[in-house]
């Protein structure tokens, strides 16, 4: 990278380089942190960069559907294609900037990444757009389309949630998707209570106030947790509200003396376990990743739960041939899709398809088969996803309660009584119900007799 981009304090042409390097690949949350990390700036630039980079992935089909015409099938160079989508955004969807800015700004980027003749090019675009306006989208008349690229929701998408949830909860979800996420935590209740954690939040300037889904959680707004000090002295950890419910349906008590979390990567609910053993319990937390086993451990040992955490690499489908003994309590937080994390994770909307989501759900599959062997009679298994397809939800349990004739269903309880008047067993939290992840829970019971 040339010297005048790593030393750039400038937050949208990190915005651009940013971009970039996420079409070509890279996460968004790990490239933006990283960018964050090597480049000094302030609050309000790191705010923008922030910004910048998740709205225009957020709003990709809606950005690419106005500047098409301008540009009429151009093969352009990525980062001339992401300063163009950055430009729309800002000129679009953001209503503090004045297009006078936009335009000079994103004609400087041009010059500095690129040459004179980009920076024309760049240039000439602009003023021809500032011309004769963007395309209506409203106007699209096919309604899947319209609604596709007015929410920047791939078509497969968009018709598969028609059909399950029918189309003023599609439109719910869809508009909720391009919201900011909330912060949440949950407090560590073994080295801090509730309330000396809010107020140790609030010492450092953050806003917070009661979660209204989940247990010991918080939602925080105003601040960056990770860098406070509750954090650091781990007396909280960052999980979204929605993902702490699964771990609430194991009904966890004193009767239970050991738990296994298949797929506990990188420890978000195994630490949840972990604090609510009582007496000499354990949880063992799997991963196949080696290096996944690693962030396991180092955040059992950030909150001072390793000693209650057995953390180790296996192939949960591996799991009876590796264990002869029962669980009382098995936690199957499955590997899916992540379609209810796009808030957080906008990009994959654009990389997942239904071959994807079904894949995935015989996976998911495979992983219940193996784990449910090693449920102690009268114990409780509970399968969740952070997706909200019923191709890897609903349709996994029917399939795995056929082949498990001695498991039974039970409905998910949890302790704030999420959707408690509901008439299905399962829990389903959509992203627009609390504002939060969208997450499946699914709670198993071994029948006694």
């Amino acid at each position: 990278m040339p010297n005048k981009i790593k030393d750039s304090q400038n937050p949208r042409l990190l915005a651009v380089v940013t971009l970039a390097k996420i079409k070509n690949g890279a996460y968004s949350n790990l490239q933006l942190n990283q960018v964050i990390k090597s480049h000094q700036l302030k609050p309000a630039d790191k705010g923008l960069l922030t910004t910048l980079v998740y709205g225009t992935i957020q709003y990709r089909l809606l950005l690419e559907y106005w500047l098409a015409p301008f540009v009429k099938g151009k093969k352009l160079e990525p980062w001339v294609k992401e300063l163009l989508l950055t430009a729309l955004f800002q000129w679009h969807k953001l209503d503090k900037i004045p297009k006078h800015a936009i335009f000079n700004e994103s004609i400087e980027i041009a010059k500095v990444l690129g040459h004179s003749g980009a920076a024309k090019f760049v240039t000439a675009i602009l003023h021809q757009i500032d011309r004769t306006g963007v395309r209506d989208e409203a106007k699209i008349k096919d309604p899947i389309e319209r609604l596709s690229i007015s929410y920047s929701v791939p078509i497969w998408l968009v018709e598969t949630l028609e059909e399950q949830v029918g189309d003023e909860k599609t439109k719910s979800i869809l508009a909720s998707l391009n919201e900011a996420p909330a912060q949440s935590v949950r407090v560590n209740t073994t080295r801090a209570t509730v309330a000396q954690a809010r107020q140790a939040l609030e010492d450092e300037g953050l806003t917070v106030r009661d979660s209204k889904v989940a247990k010991d959680s918080l939602v925080v707004t105003g601040g960056h947790v990770a860098s406070s000090k509750p954090f650091l002295d781990g007396w909280l950890t960052v999980q979204d509200e929605s993902a702490m419910l699964p771990v609430e349906s194991l009904g966890l008590d004193e009767s239970v003396h050991s738990v296994l979390d298949a797929a506990a990567a990188p420890g978000g609910k195994t630490t949840q376990i972990a604090q609510y053993l009582a007496g000499d319990a354990k949880v063992v937390a799997l991963d196949i990743h080696d290096h996944k086993v690693k962030l396991i451990k180092a955040n059992t040992k950030r909150l001072g739960l390793a000693d209650k955490v057995e953390a180790k690499a296996l192939d949960a489908r591996e799991i009876p041939q590796a264990f002869d003994h029962d669980f009382d309590r098995i936690l199957v937080d499955a590997p899916c899709s992540g379609l209810g994390l796009l808030r957080r994770k906008p990009e994959i909307r654009y990389e997942k398809s239904l071959a994807d989501v079904l894949h995935l759900a015989d996976l998911q599959l495979a992983i219940l088969n193996a784990a449910v062997q090693r449920l102690a009679v009268g114990g409780r298994l509970v399968y969740s996803t952070c997706t909200i397809l019923n191709q890897e939800n609903d349709a996994v349990v029917a399939k795995f309660l056929a082949e498990n004739p001695a498991i039974e269903l039970v409905k998910t309880t949890t302790e704030k009584d999420i959707k408690g008047n509901r008439v299905e067993d399962v829990l389903k939290i959509y992203p627009d119900d609390y504002e939060t992840d969208g997450f499946f829970v699914a709670t198993f019971q071994r029948r006694k007799d």
